[in-house]
């Protein structure tokens, strides 16, 4: 036996440094959730893992855009709800008025309130903004309003919004000042309700759409999620046997080790 190398301590001791080394990669997995925790762990992992978790990114803030999308349809079809119920109320003033028992001043009160009312439908289409845009202005009649609904580009959706006024309605000049008069406008509301319930209509269409969006998005995210949690995140039950079996081969390596330093002293002690 030679004594001046101890060539078994150093190979007892080259696999306690292995194993040193990999109980502090398997403590570093349970102390942060993750088997991959830098590039050298897993590359191809990693690389795969960084793209799940940027589509998933990606779907989380395409989902806030939707949210927000809906929002802002919900306050332009609030605002059609209250035309709709002016232009009832002027289709019933309309009627009221195309009776020959009516006085020329009975109608000309009736018409006041036909002016207020249309003074208020121009009001609704003039101020009805979300975020400092006018949605019923006409702004976004043949520039529609678009939005990014998913994480990679051109997964875009658009809406066109037509202006809501009077003149658009065709209402504008509305006269209740004669029977005529009157009857020609139960006809031109009549037309400006179909035209509000029309864009009611295509605004419902379009939440209906951003919804199913969202939830699609929100599959998308689940899914992703878990994919990249395959990949990425540690397996607990397997890092803790790895735990357990890497200190117990250090336990054994430091009472190898010992027996290993002890071997040449016990060699000159037959000498002596």
């Amino acid at each position: 036996m030679r004594i001046n190398t101890n060539v078994t301590a150093l190979n007892v001791h080259r696999n306690l440094v292995a194993t040193d080394f990999e109980l502090s990669k398997v403590m570093e997995k349970l102390a942060s959730g993750l088997r991959i925790n830098r590039a050298a762990d897993d590359a191809a992992g990693l690389a795969v893992s960084e793209k799940l978790r940027t589509q998933v990114r990606g779907l989380q803030v395409a989902t806030d855009n939707a949210q927000h999308a809906i929002s802002m349809v919900q306050v332009a079809e609030g605002a059609l709800n209250e035309v709709h119920a002016i232009l009832q109320r002027l289709r019933e003033l309309a009627v009221q008025a195309a009776n020959d028992h009516l006085t020329d001043d009975d109608r000309a009160q009736i018409q006041k309130e036909v002016d207020a009312l249309l003074a208020q439908i121009d009001y609704i289409g003039n101020t009805t903004q979300f975020n400092t845009k006018k949605l019923l202005s006409g702004d976004f009649e043949s520039t529609p309003l678009t939005f990014q609904v998913g994480a990679n580009a051109g997964e875009q959706v658009s809406i066109n919004i037509s202006a809501v006024n009077t003149g658009a309605l065709g209402i504008d000049s509305l006269s209740v000042g004669d029977l005529a008069s009157a009857s020609d406008a139960i006809s031109a509301v009549d037309n400006a309700i179909s035209y509000v319930t029309s864009l009611r209509t295509h605004l419902g269409a379009f939440q209906n759409r951003l919804e199913r969006i969202i939830s699609n998005n929100n599959i998308g995210v689940e899914n992703q999620s878990a994919a990249e949690s395959r990949i990425r995140d540690v397996d607990m039950a397997k890092a803790v046997m790895e735990l357990v079996r890497y200190q117990i081969l250090q336990n054994t390596g430091v009472a190898a080790l010992a027996q290993a330093n002890a071997l040449p002293q016990a060699v000159l002690s037959l000498l002596r």
